[in-house]
């Protein structure tokens, strides 16, 4: 499971990457948990060097004898890899029906009825993904098969996302669609007083300021002072600490730029460690703030080195279908996060050298300026959201 945790980090810091550079000073806000799970049900069916680039853009690759698919001959699915198996675990131990927090993953393919598909692939990524592929009618029944798609997500994401294909998205040549939301909403641990919030300015980057609804609250919680660069990770955790949003904040005369130009995997885990955070009482001043980005990847995941699934001759998706000619037409990913006072709602070495451990009596945490959240979930160190606030 760890290794898997581990290519979910990797995955996400690519991911960040490569959205930061497209979207340079705005804000972002992902899933790399919910696309991760999305695109192992291509990898599920992808053979041959399509497989390979999937598995490396995941980073599978590392992964020993997590794939080789060989569902030949063989009803069962127990050929499919060990990573596939190993999903279906990490879901049970984060989506837990009792758990205080909601979290619901919608994914689904849809491919057209010009098309056949092999019968072990859709039960197998039934049972591994919960996931169904819907056969519709692309040509004929496009804005109708639009429709159904944005119904069938609003629906998944109790309501919160919405329109997730507009008008003209979706054409007549499309022959799959992968389709992917969350929807996540959690209760922090220690609520925020709506009485304590107040406006205060937030300084965007470039020397300008926008007034936002800024809260407050006093508390025990876990804290690190990176020197290097200089930077408060704070650690605010949802209730039953089965989750929390990890804070990265950039401090002194350092810009949030510096932090992402050093973030890694590496240094992730170790701005992040439990050896840094420190509990301490904290001052927390967190605005208010609601983002909902959607974002067509197919560029994106080329960028990255998937590359042949999008292309109608290179593809080998015959895992999925006998058919010549089936390949992605569109990734869509769409995601929305709502922080308030009551908690969260989302649909997305050491050594002294490193960190003072001697903190203040009680030490202050003021978000006003762009910083990095993270979602995780502890038990398995998964990150389900990635997000920088650039501008609320």
């Amino acid at each position: 499971m760890d290794s898997l945790s581990t290519a979910n980090v990797e995955f996400c810091l690519d991911m960040f990457r490569e959205l930061n550079n497209n979207n340079v000073g705005d804000n972002i806000f992902f899933s790399p948990l919910s696309l991760l799970y999305a695109l192992s049900m291509i990898l599920l069916g992808a053979r041959g060097n399509s497989a390979q680039q999937v598995e490396k853009v995941l980073h599978f690759n590392h992964i020993a004898e997590s794939l080789k698919p060989e569902f030949k001959g063989s009803a069962k699915c127990s050929h499919a890899g060990r990573i596939h198996s190993e999903f279906g675990v990490l879901f049970s131990q984060i989506i837990q029906p009792d758990s205080n927090y909601t979290l619901s993953i919608a994914n689904r393919l849809y491919g057209t009825k010009a098309m056949s598909f092999h019968q072990q692939y859709l039960s197998c990524s039934e049972k591994f993904y919960q996931a169904r592929l819907q056969t519709v009618d692309f040509e004929q029944s496009t804005e109708e098969t639009r429709q159904t798609i944005n119904a069938w997500v609003e629906r998944k994401t109790n309501g919160k996302i919405t329109d997730l294909f507009g008008k003209g998205t979706i054409d007549p040549s499309c022959v799959m669609v992968l389709v992917n939301a969350i929807y996540f909403k959690g209760q922090w641990q220690n609520k925020f007083q709506e009485k304590e919030t107040i406006k205060t300015p937030f300084q965007l980057s470039e020397g300008k300021s926008v007034t936002v609804e800024m809260m407050y609250q006093t508390g025990t919680f876990k804290l690190a002072f990176i020197k290097e660069p200089q930077m408060q990770v704070l650690e605010l955790p949802y209730v039953h600490k089965k989750l929390s949003m990890i804070i990265l904040l950039p401090a002194g005369t350092a810009a949030l730029e510096q932090v992402e130009k050093q973030l890694s995997v590496k240094t992730f885990h170790k701005w992040t460690s439990s050896s840094n955070m420190v509990e301490s009482e904290v001052e927390v001043h967190l605005p208010r703030f609601k983002l909902e980005i959607k974002y067509e990847l197919n560029s994106l995941l080329k960028s990255l080195g998937m590359t042949d699934v999008f292309n109608q001759v290179k593809a080998d998706l015959s895992g999925i279908s006998p058919d010549k000619g089936l390949h992605l037409s569109k990734v869509i990913h769409k995601s929305y996060v709502d922080v308030n006072e009551e908690g969260t709602e989302a649909a997305a070495a050491t050594g002294d050298n490193l960190v003072l451990k001697r903190l203040p009596i009680r030490a202050k945490f003021m978000a006003n300026r762009p910083f990095l959240f993270f979602i995780r979930h502890l038990d398995t160190n998964t990150i389900l959201f990635c997000g920088k606030l650039a501008s609320p």
